[in-house]
């Protein structure tokens, strides 16, 4: 999860680095409607989960998982044996994941408050998502924390906004837009994935929306 970016950049000219705190109060007031905004993506995080390969039995980490949108298509591909591993920094985010876990009776969801760069876990986990998460894949220090729970072969799939081709002003304007509300930097939105890539090596990368989304998948490689 992430916010609204601080308006104006630094004297440097560069878009400022992901801000912790204007993210938890973003999402402290989009809490209450934060499901319905993401509605219209729910044909890709669909895409995203599938993309994981989920087997029964897995473990996965839902990295920002925020209200536990993904929860129900996770469990879904993990059976009854499987373990979700929700990861969120917004207490109220969080309570909303809470109670959907509740209301559905799941067993084999653990959720952690925490920024993800600080998060503590012990297992290592079989996949990771990374729906939406723009402020996380900006931090080396969240990113790097992110592939200490994974094992060697861990699949890696993440979606969400990106710069679409410059001749699409329609479309970039509208990702800035969106990106006012859901990320605290526009920093990094022409390969959101780079800092992930750059860990594990190529990924598949495909654009979605005359480029103003992307789905991006890897392996975490078996000599980290």
């Amino acid at each position: 999860m992430a916010a609204a970016p601080r308006r104006g950049k630094p004297a440097g000219g560069r878009d400022p680095a992901p801000d912790r705190a204007a993210a938890i109060g973003q999402y402290r007031r989009r809490a209450a409607t934060y499901d319905l905004e993401l509605a219209a993506f729910e044909p890709l995080r669909r895409e995203a989960v599938r993309r994981l390969g989920l087997r029964p039995g897995e473990t996965v980490l839902d990295v920002a998982c925020g209200t536990g949108l993904s929860f129900g298509l996770l469990h879904a591909a993990l059976g009854p044996q499987g373990r979700i591993v929700g990861v969120e920094q917004s207490h109220e985010m969080l309570e909303r994941a809470r109670r959907r876990v509740a209301d559905e009776g799941w067993h084999h969801v653990e959720l952690i408050e925490s920024p993800v760069e600080d998060f503590a876990w012990r297992g290592r986990a079989d996949a990771a998502l990374l729906h939406f998460t723009h402020d996380v894949l900006q931090q080396p220090r969240a990113v790097d924390r992110v592939l200490a729970h994974l094992r060697p072969g861990a699949r890696i799939v993440a979606t969400g906004l990106k710069w679409a081709p410059r001749w699409a002003l329609a479309v970039n304007a509208a990702v800035r837009v969106a990106a006012w509300r859901s990320t605290t930097t526009l920093a990094g939105l022409d390969r959101p994935w780079r800092l992930l890539e750059a860990r594990i090596g190529p990924m598949t990368v495909e654009a979605r929306l005359v480029g103003a989304v992307y789905v991006a998948q890897g392996v975490v490689p078996s000599h980290r």
